[in-house]
């Protein structure tokens, strides 16, 4: 290994090139709708992305009270 060069990982393998292994990847959250959902003390805000795939964002209560304000202040009422 040359010094100062970063580790190379074999995914096929799941380990490193020390033989390390690698932690397990978590699933994607898929294609879908957007979605909020309680988890917990937790709010879980899904929204579907241009390229594929969702984000998925944690928020507690006043997270979202605050995100709930902001987001009022520029859309526009339903007409």
């Amino acid at each position: 290994m040359v010094t100062g060069m970063p580790e190379i990982w074999d995914n096929r393998k799941g380990v490193n090139e020390r033989g390390a292994i690698m932690a397990a990847q978590k699933p994607r959250t898929g294609d879908g709708p957007m979605e909020a959902t309680r988890e917990g003390r937790l709010i879980v805000v899904r929204v579907p992305l241009e390229g594929g795939g969702r984000m998925a964002v944690s928020m507690n209560d006043d997270e979202v009270t605050e995100l709930h304000a902001l987001l009022g202040k520029v859309v526009k009422p339903a007409s």
